[in-house]
């Protein structure tokens, strides 16, 4: 049996649930709790579980695997709350600002750790060492491109290429990890596991992109963060890259001077001027169309697989899902 994205992601919150983190101490632990308890797609596990069942029904392994990559997920998450000042994720207070900082930042430090103990319990003795492998290469790729965003805020040089390269590592290596190894625990060979991360990277940074674009153009009620939290923080999403690229001399000089912040403009008043500029360049429809690019691509690593359609259709449809939300 094959199940959907949305019957997956009920088995995986199911296991979730009965595997929080009770332990003591409860002030450690119940950070973690919370900021996972505040739900979210679980897009990374759910692929994990999705990719496993590709190769064969889902084991005890997949899970443990899932929850590898959801914990660290989800440690990233506290971590960049912290460095983004932001107050609220998925509508309600971030960690360190339910709490405070020192507790979010510790927590987030066991809650990575609790990430590799869960690789450890998988039972396949023979696979953890490539598994630790490819697990420690993509986290460390996910602080490389969080290092780059932080640089990118202070930078006037970022080329759109360097952008896309930065939330491949931020973003969308983690994905396509989550498909690895969901794979190699289910028996897949190694040219199906690369196909599958290829395949999760190139939807990761579709995701990214479309997270780009909600940030500005997202329905504030559903978004569950600041609509225009990016452009506060001057950060050189592909929205501002692509804006730079076609913008005549006036606009361009405008939008520096905006993310330069010489100016003496609200932050609602900033989001505005940039949003007209934005709108004025077409740049919505181009990020759409860089994201379907992106999209195809990675669906066509998916095919290479070789495998009856029936079987990753759900992936196909996982996709479609992804880049129709508008939160």
């Amino acid at each position: 049996m094959v199940h959907s994205f949305s019957e997956i992601k009920t088995l995986f919150s199911e296991y979730l649930a009965n595997n929080l983190f009770y332990k003591n101490p409860q002030s450690l632990y119940d950070p973690m709790n919370y900021l996972i308890g505040l739900g979210g797609k679980r897009a990374r596990p759910a692929m994990a579980l999705m990719a496993h069942e590709l190769f064969q029904p889902l084991t005890e392994n997949a899970y443990r695997t899932a929850m590898a990559i959801e914990v660290f997920h989800n440690f990233t998450l506290m971590h960049d709350d912290i460095i983004d000042q932001a107050t609220h994720r998925r509508a309600q207070p971030t960690v360190h600002y339910k709490y405070d900082t020192n507790v979010a930042i510790l927590s987030g430090d066991a809650m990575m750790i609790e990430s590799y103990q869960w690789i450890s319990k998988i039972d396949k003795i023979e696979l953890i060492p490539s598994l630790y492998e490819r697990f420690n290469k993509h986290a460390l790729g996910v602080c490389y491109g969080q290092q780059m965003d932080l640089e990118f805020e202070t930078r006037n040089d970022v080329t759109i290429e360097q952008y896309v390269e930065m939330i491949r590592l931020k973003t969308a290596v983690l994905l396509g990890c989550a498909m690895a190894m969901g794979a190699e625990v289910a028996g897949a060979d190694i040219q199906a596991q690369e196909h599958l991360q290829l395949f999760g990277e190139n939807i990761g940074i579709a995701f990214q992109l479309q997270d780009d674009f909600l940030d500005t153009y997202g329905d504030p009620e559903t978004f569950g963060k600041r609509v225009g939290g990016d452009i506060i923080q001057n950060k050189k999403t592909y929205l501002y890259l692509k804006a730079l690229e076609l913008a005549d001399e006036e606009q361009k000089a405008v939008l520096e001077k905006l993310y330069n912040n010489d100016h003496d403009l609200s932050d609602e008043e900033k989001i505005t001027q940039v949003k007209k500029i934005f709108n004025s360049l077409v740049i919505p429809e181009y990020v759409l169309q860089l994201m379907d690019a992106y999209n195809n691509l990675g669906i066509s690593h998916l095919k290479a697989l070789g495998l009856e359609e029936r079987k990753y259709q759900a992936l196909i449809n996982l996709c479609t899902y992804l880049l129709q939300r508008n939160s």
